[in-house]
């Protein structure tokens, strides 16, 4: 007979797969680190409802973490899982209190990624517009859209092919590492840059060169751009930019990680889009928007006196 947690996990993982579609992967990653708090409980003669739950709970259950040798980073993702667990708890009113809500876990320190901000993002895209190639203007705007748009690899751009383009639903299907698939949602400022590199750009230079192949992105000779292509394409964009400093292709990946936590969006969900196999390695992210959200504070909530506190 079912427990009556064991129950809650059950509606918590249908509730993930039907109505946030995650994949069956990520799933289980929820169920196995959540499934592991329950044992936990089981065995160490407690057994609670999870309603029951309190911070001495937690803090035993962290001990034993630390204890059996787990490393910072994978008790974070497990922290992160019962944190959106007990969320989901919360909000269907099935518990009082999120008992993981202020649990943070230091992990090593990591070089934050660097990013764009948006006056940097208006200028490269600008600057990509004013290629004196109108031709490679509208690619080299569409290559811009697509990375920042999506946050895919550089490789994984370089390796899009039509077929796996739905502009109707405006999503794509790319193949990441370990040749695992993985579907991206993109947005109408992709598939507008897209649609007109296609019509000014890739069919009249397939064309002439009577090449014939799927891939998206071409060179000037009608062949598929490679990543070593791309990236060669945006240290020209930077450098015609005026900006100072170089461009990486990375750095459009993490402007677009940044920008989604910052708007609401779900660690895990971020994870899915950037096809992290593990979520630690995401996490990274929740670190550059906090930082941000600190300098907004100390920027504009200032007490009358804090200037002069004598």
């Amino acid at each position: 007979m079912k427990t009556k947690n064991q129950d809650l996990i059950n509606l918590f993982i249908k509730y993930i797969i039907n109505e946030r579609q995650y994949s069956d992967d990520t799933a289980k990653a929820y169920k196995d680190d959540v499934e592991e708090f329950n044992t936990f409980l089981r065995d160490s003669g407690k057994q609670k409802d999870f309603k029951a739950i309190d911070n001495f709970d937690v803090e035993v259950f962290l001990s034993s973490l630390h204890d059996r040798g787990d490393e910072n980073s994978t008790i974070a993702r497990k922290i992160s899982s019962l944190r959106s667990f007990f969320n989901f708890l919360l909000n269907n009113e099935l518990v009082s209190d999120n008992p993981f809500e202020y649990v943070h876990i230091k992990k090593h320190n990591k070089h934050l990624p660097r990013f764009f901000y948006q006056k940097e993002l208006d200028i490269l895209f600008k600057t990509a517009r004013k290629n004196h190639n109108k031709q490679m203007a509208t690619r080299d705007s569409a290559i811009l859209e697509v990375l920042y748009g999506t946050g895919m690899r550089v490789s994984e751009c370089s390796n899009l092919t039509l077929s796996n383009i739905d502009f109707g639903n405006r999503i794509m299907l790319v193949l990441g590492k370990g040749n695992k698939e993985r579907y991206l949602p993109f947005g109408r400022y992709a598939k507008n840059a897209i649609l007109k590199y296609l019509e000014v750009c890739r069919t009249p230079l397939m064309n002439k060169y009577h090449k014939d192949h799927d891939f998206l992105f071409i060179n000037q000779h009608g062949d598929q751009l490679s990543s070593r292509g791309i990236e060669y394409v945006l240290d020209k964009i930077m450098k015609n930019s005026g900006m100072n400093g170089s461009i990486h292709p990375h750095m459009l990946r993490h402007t677009f990680a940044t920008q989604m936590l910052n708007n609401g969006a779900d660690l895990r969900t971020v994870q899915e889009l950037l096809g992290h196999s593990d979520l630690s390695t995401t996490q990274i992210y929740t670190h550059v928007t906090k930082e941000g959200l600190l300098k907004n504070y100390s920027k504009f909530f200032k007490r009358p006196d804090e200037d002069n506190p004598n």
